[in-house]
């Protein structure tokens, strides 16, 4: 259960920072709104998973696949490039997502 709730997470992290570049600065009503109650959903359900992972590794997870969400994102929504070391980085942080995931013990208490 902690990883639909992580994964709640992460979808809600991602809409908040959706949000956030819609915003334009807080100056636009809607989207700034979506950011607090989106961000505020993402860390009530990231507490949910901290009950039964360390926190250093949900932390990891939840910002690495938001990180690599966001990019994809910006890419798709907002027209914003992504050069070959950026890409190159992105897959590190998969690649880093993967291999706690995989291969660590200490991704569940």
């Amino acid at each position: 259960m902690h990883y639909l709730w992580l994964f709640i997470a992460v979808l809600t992290e991602t809409l908040g920072t959706t949000a956030l570049q819609a915003s334009q600065q807080f100056s636009r009503l809607w989207p700034s709104l979506a950011v607090v109650l989106c961000y505020g959903s993402s860390f009530f359900f990231m507490s949910l998973v901290l009950k039964t992972m360390p926190v250093g590794i949900v932390y990891a997870i939840w910002s690495g696949t938001g990180i690599v969400l966001i990019a994809c994102i910006g890419y798709l929504l907002f027209g914003q490039r992504l050069d070959l070391p950026a890409v190159i980085g992105l897959a590190l942080i998969i690649s880093g997502i993967l291999v706690i995931h995989l291969f660590s013990a200490t991704d569940t208490h």
